[in-house]
């Protein structure tokens, strides 16, 4: 979807929580600045003060801002440092995955005991097909007043909900009722409600295919329905053209998937400063290392497939991956395999960023683990399981690899927290 800030939240009753619900039966659910409200929830001294989530160094970027922040423009994937600039008086932190992953089951799991049609597309928003739900719970809205009730209720965030024929709709509807808001589109209505909409509000459309449609005269999504698809082809292609041509329309023929699961899970760092040092890239890998562990065994995956990604000081990016014989969650093998490659890769110039992903991914539960002859009946698995339980109680800075945990220890005293 183009820039979702160009859907300004409506008054129009059409369109209100209360408008006609009777064949809209997809909900498109969307929690509101879910990173930082996640930060606000275990902190309540933030509430109410502009809080952003992402790298905290020169070089990092913003996950998640509050709306508190947003009102001085500080967004998602704008560097840390413009951030800075609009607001400093902002309290910056660093993301904490493991907590945002528990926060999102719990959220996912409020929508499964609605209905089983529930769609991931991230931690923080989903499609629900609430359609064979209705006998049990209600109208669509009424059950959109239901999640949304219950996840202030049992997780203390708020989320708003779009409800509307198909997905694509409902996804707008959403992004219009931000922030905390319920908005429904009724099925006769829905081109009334599209097409007076920028036309980079269609899925695929970013700035340089926005800017191509406005040079000729197409501004808004019913200009671009009423457009001819030759004059859409020569400014977009011919693929995207019937793409934008079916949205603009309101058709959307997808249904929701609930069986998609995760292709693959990550994590990188941007280093402050380019690194030569190996000691300091090994360090970094191993630390990657361990948070994609602890988001595989959140997610109860295993991966077969490790990839290391370089890239250097000059912006070129370079790949690496192996294919385990047996699928794994350790962080230990997935350390041993990525520093192999890189070791194998001796790039021999400074580094600007690595990173560290898994794919080829399986449901753990009932998975067979093959032995090693000769290794011990309780490992490295056994061992980051364990480490998995004390980081639930005690939090995750306590338990670590010793080395990453003797380098927090001595960043925090160079570097004290401060807001």
């Amino acid at each position: 979807m183009g820039r979702s800030q160009s859907l300004p939240r409506g008054g129009d009753p059409r369109f209100g929580p209360d408008a006609d619900d009777s064949a809209s039966g997809i909900l498109h659910v969307d929690m509101d600045a879910f990173f930082a409200s996640v930060e606000v929830r275990a902190r309540p001294e933030l509430r109410g003060r502009a809080v952003v989530v992402g790298g905290v160094g020169p070089r990092g970027v913003v996950s998640s801002a509050s709306y508190e922040a947003r009102r001085y423009g500080v967004r998602s994937a704008m560097p840390t440092s413009r951030a800075r600039a609009l607001c400093p008086h902002a309290v910056y932190l660093p993301p904490n995955f493991a907590a945002y992953s528990d926060a999102s089951r719990a959220v996912m799991q409020i929508f499964r005991d609605v209905t089983p049609l529930v769609e991931p597309l991230s931690l923080d928003e989903a499609f629900l097909d609430v359609t064979g739900a209705r006998k049990l719970f209600g109208p669509p809205a009424t059950i959109a007043r239901l999640i949304r009730q219950r996840v202030a209720d049992e997780q203390g965030l708020t989320c708003s909900v779009g409800v509307a024929p198909n997905k694509f709709v409902a996804k707008l509807g959403s992004t219009r009722a931000k922030p905390d808001g319920l908005l429904v589109v009724p099925a006769g209505q829905v081109l009334d409600f599209l097409h007076p909409l920028p036309v980079d509000a269609l899925w695929g459309v970013g700035e340089r295919a926005a800017e191509a449609l406005r040079r000729l005269g197409l501004a808004t999504v019913g200009d671009l329905a009423e457009a001819p698809v030759g004059m859409l082809r020569r400014a977009v292609g011919a693929a995207s053209a019937a793409h934008l041509h079916e949205l603009a329309w309101g058709r959307d023929p997808r249904r929701v998937s609930p069986e998609q699961v995760d292709k693959s899970i990550g994590a990188e760092v941007t280093f402050d400063a380019d690194v030569a040092d190996p000691m300091e890239i090994r360090r970094a890998l191993l630390a990657l290392s361990a948070k994609v562990g602890v988001r595989l065994r959140s997610a109860g995956h295993l991966g077969r497939t490790v990839t290391l990604k370089v890239r250097l000081a000059d912006f070129r990016t370079v790949n690496r991956s192996r294919t385990l014989g047996v699928p794994t969650d350790t962080a230990r093998e997935m350390f041993d395999t990525v520093w192999a490659l890189y070791t194998a890769l001796d790039p021999g110039e400074r580094i600007r960023l690595v990173g560290v992903r898994v794919e080829g991914l399986s449901p753990a539960q009932g998975a067979s683990r093959q032995l090693t002859l000769g290794a011990p009946e309780r490992g490295w698995r056994e061992a980051e399981a364990a480490a998995d339980a004390a980081a639930a109680r005690f939090g995750r800075s306590v338990i670590g690899p010793a080395s990453l945990l003797a380098d927090r220890d001595a960043h925090r005293k160079e570097n004290p927290p401060h807001p």
